[in-house]
């Protein structure tokens, strides 16, 4: 069995991490699987999704992390070939990555106790309205 559904997500800018987890374990919940696999897919290329603690520590912890990574202070080709000044917001999303896979066992996200799904929003513009795929084999 397959099932898919989208979830739309309204970011305000550059560092917002989304807990997704309720809406996942809702979309699991519909998809009336019992043993299966969950995949989480965010469309684009300045945002991805991964799983973490969400807790304001580890949150900063992890922006502090990518900025290290990807500094706003250094010049990108992207942002010299294109203009928009999201150079570092691509080298970040790509080394995260846009998607997680996570076992579905009794119907239930297979996610440790404090493991949380979240999008991270990468990109330099605000308001941008994103579009995660959930899909379940099952």
């Amino acid at each position: 069995m397959v099932f898919r559904t989208t979830i739309q997500v309204e970011t305000h800018g550059e560092g917002e991490i989304v807990n997704l987890t309720p809406r996942v374990e809702q979309a699991i919940t519909a998809s009336g699987v019992q043993e299966g696999i969950a995949s989480i897919f965010i469309v684009g290329s300045t945002a991805a999704i991964t799983t973490i603690e969400y807790e304001p520590g580890v949150l900063s912890d992890l922006r502090r992390a990518l900025s290290v990574i990807a500094p706003d202070d250094i010049p990108y080709a992207h942002d010299a070939a294109w203009g928009d000044g999201n150079g570092r917001s691509h080298v970040k999303a790509a080394v995260v990555g846009p998607s997680v896979s996570i076992p579905v066992i009794e119907g239930r996200l297979a996610c440790g106790t404090w493991q949380q799904i979240v999008l991270l929003e990468l990109d330099v513009r605000s308001n941008r309205r994103r579009t995660i795929h959930v899909t379940v084999l099952g």
